[in-house]
């Protein structure tokens, strides 16, 4: 059985709170998703999220692996330490094979030999630099 979009689960929801209005129940959103939720037979809404997003997420990451990337500009290789959270919104703490200095002005450093970012789908930092690019990339280095 194919599983229905989150844009179409979330017109549902609409649906609902609406229909429910009309019946002289109000509803907020939020709780309207989570009896959208339940009628997928999932235990509240961001189980139901997670279920429909972990398909598309990139390869998961795991403790131990060995990552690559940027960091604030700065290239780096690596091995995670800690992890911790929800595809999508997952906390990362990666060792830094070498240690990167992370300002880009030549009067003083700041060398980090141990990074932390919460990571997006695409395993990109939700946090963002001035010019918009991701504080932190990671990309799993092959075995």
């Amino acid at each position: 059985m194919t599983q229905p979009s989150l844009d179409t689960l979330k017109t549902q929801a609409k649906a609902l709170r609406l229909a429910l209005k009309a019946g002289g129940t109000v509803v907020s959103h939020a709780q309207a998703l989570e009896l959208i939720a339940r009628q997928h037979g999932a235990r509240d809404w961001n189980t139901l999220h997670a279920r429909l997003t972990r398909h598309n997420a990139p390869a998961d990451l795991a403790l131990g692996d060995r990552v690559a990337g940027l960091y604030l500009g700065q290239a780096y290789t690596g091995k995670i330490t800690a992890l911790s959270g929800p595809v999508g919104h997952r906390q990362v703490d990666i060792k830094l094979d070498q240690p990167v200095d992370t300002v880009r002005f030549e009067s003083f450093s700041n060398w980090r030999s141990r990074i932390r970012g919460t990571l997006d789908m695409e395993g990109r930092s939700h946090r963002r630099t001035s010019d918009g690019a991701p504080h932190l990339i990671v990309e799993k280095m092959p075995s």
